[in-house]
Parts: C-alpha cells; sequence; structure tokens
C-alpha cells in the first residue's frame, strides 16, 4: 500500500513547542492552488490514498476546493492531519466532508486545558480541537488520533487513553517527539520537553492497555523494540506503516527510504538484537544528543 503526504505549506494557528517544522512557517512560502492540483493530478495513477498536512491546512482558503479535486482525481482515501480545531464548528465537518475527505487526524496532546494549550501555546485549543473530535465521531467519520509524547505531558498518557476510548475513536497513536534543529540549540528547551525513553515507558504501556481493554486501537510510533515490553511490540507503529511518499519544496521522497537514509539510527550494539532487521532505532536527533546507552539489545 502506498500513501502521497503533500505538505501544503507551514502556517500554522497553534506554536507547538515540540513541532517539527521550526522556524519554517517564517522562512517557507506555501504551495499556490494550482501547485498542489498539479501535484495531485501527476501522481493520481501511482496513489489511490493522499494525506493534506502542513502546517495547519484547514485554515487555508482553498482546502475544500483541493479535497474536491483530490475526489475528483480518483484518490479513494483524502486524510486530513490538523490540529482539530476548526472541526469544532460542524458546519466546517459537513462542508469538509461533502467535498470528500473520509479519514481525520487530529492531534490532541493533553487530557486537561492547562496542558494540552501549554504545549501549543494557543489558549482554548484543548476545547476546540476536543469539540472537533466530538463533531467528527457524531458524523461516523474515521478518526485517529496523533499525541506527541514530551516530557511536560508524558504523566498524561493514561488520562488522554481513557478519554479517547470513552469516545471510541477509530485508533490512537503516542509518537515519540522530533528533536528540530532549534530545539537542539537550546539546552534549556531540551531539558524542559524531550522525554527519555526509560522515564515514559510505564505510562505509555499504561495507555496502550487502557486502549486495549477498551478494545480501541492504541500505537507507539518511533519506539524502538527494547523501549516498551514484549507484550506491547505489536503496538509498535512502524509495523503496520505504508509505503509513504512525502512531496515537499517540490519533490517526491520515499519516507522509509529517508528514515534509512539517516532520519533514524541503530547503534553497534543494537545488531545484537533479534529485531534488528525489523526496528527502525530512535529518531536519529535522540542518539546525538542523549547516546545509545539506554537501547539495550533484546537476545
Amino acid at each position: 500500500m502506498k500513501k502521497l503526504d503533500i505538505k501544503l505549506g507551514y502556517t500554522c494557528n497553534n506554536l507547538c513547542k515540540f513541532c517539527i517544522q521550526g522556524n519554517k512557517r517564517d522562512l517557507k512560502d506555501s504551495q499556490t492552488t494550482s501547485e498542489v492540483k498539479k501535484t495531485l493530478l501527476e501522481n493520481s495513477f501511482n496513489f489511490k490514498e493522499v494525506v493534506f498536512t502542513g502546517g495547519e491546512v484547514t485554515i487555508r482558503n482553498d482546502i475544500f476546493e483541493l479535497v474536491k479535486f483530490a475526489k475528483e482525481c480518483g484518490y479513494k482515501t483524502i486524510r486530513i492531519q490538523t490540529n482539530g480545531r476548526i472541526f469544532s464548528y460542524f458546519d466546517f465537518c459537513q462542508k469538509i466532508i461533502d467535498a470528500g475527505a473520509n479519514e481525520f487526524m487530529p492531534s490532541i496532546h493533553g487530557s486537561t486545558p492547562e496542558i494540552h494549550d501549554g504545549l501549543t501555546r494557543a489558549v482554548g485549543s484543548f476545547e476546540q480541537t476536543l469539540q472537533g473530535i466530538l463533531n467528527l465521531k457524531k458524523l461516523q467519520q474515521g478518526v485517529f488520533i496523533n499525541t506527541v509524547v514530551t516530557r511536560i505531558n508524558y504523566k498524561d498518557m493514561p488520562n488522554i487513553a481513557k478519554m479517547l476510548s470513552d469516545i471510541k475513536v477509530n485508533s490512537y497513536q503516542f509518537a515519540f517527539m522530533h528533536i528540530n534543529s532549534s530545539i537542539q540549540k537550546d539546552i534549556k528547551l531540551v531539558e524542559e520537553i524531550v522525554p527519555r525513553y526509560k522515564e515514559i515507558k510505564p505510562f505509555v504501556e499504561e495507555g496502550l492497555q487502557i486502549g486495549i481493554d477498551a478494545n480501541v486501537k492504541s500505537k507507539a510510533e518511533a519506539f524502538p523494540f527494547c523501549t516498551l515490553n514484549e507484550k506491547y511490540h505489536a503496538h509498535i507503529s512502524e509495523n503496520y506503516m505504508p509505503n509513504v511518499f512525502i512531496y515537499e519544496d517540490k519533490k517526491l521522497s520515499n519516507f522509509n527510504q529517508m528514515k534509512k537514509d539517516g532520519a533514524k539510527l541503530k547503534g553497534e550494539r543494537c545488531r545484537e538484537c533479534k529485531f534488528f532487521e525489523r526496528c527502525e532505532g530512535p529518531w536519529s536527533d535522540y542518539p546525538r544528543i542523549f547516546g545509545f546507552n539506554e537501547f539495550k539489545p533484546i537476545k
């Protein structure tokens, strides 16, 4: 299965402390409507699934037009990756569904406004995102949640899992944060928001278990096999990821190949692990800062 991931631009109405895009919103222009349509049309013969992502794609004036065009091009799955805020408006939900969107991936990073809004640096974003999730579920849409795990929110993973399991979302994923270049340059910020695998493990596993018990799919992304107990290895996202191609900066890149080429890293001792071939290792920025001592081969 192949999936086309189009980066529409980096403008966003949140200012998340952990955002992997860093300061791209200040440095790069968004794609124009015609550029996105050209990309959609040129790739429609090779892909039947497309993800609109950024930045926050729903604040574009042309988002309904782009979704409608993707449907006309023959894409069967049209996923919107979003902070979820604008979906708090029921009419917006209905309009983008009518245009052709049929999967939604909102991000929520806390079970309370204090935690979520503190990370997004957008007052009121928790209430909007939560209402957006509820609206999409009311409209019987596929809702797949992403939660970035940071030092600020990792103890909240079980509470987030309980909240999402009660809503009966289609799935939720705990994603270990990337450490963008701006964060890496700020030692205080690293200490504030970058978690360590060994400290977050029990909270992530408890969060996964809540989904298991509630019959809601729960996953952990960018967690090497050695960072979770064997019971949760089947919940590692990389086991199920499709072959993703990212369209960014006017070029198409194979995401799986990018990870092999250095976006993720494995240490020398990883070769001793029985999961060496299956495991991708952590995002490369993590061991560059903290080293590989945390990662113990599973014999």
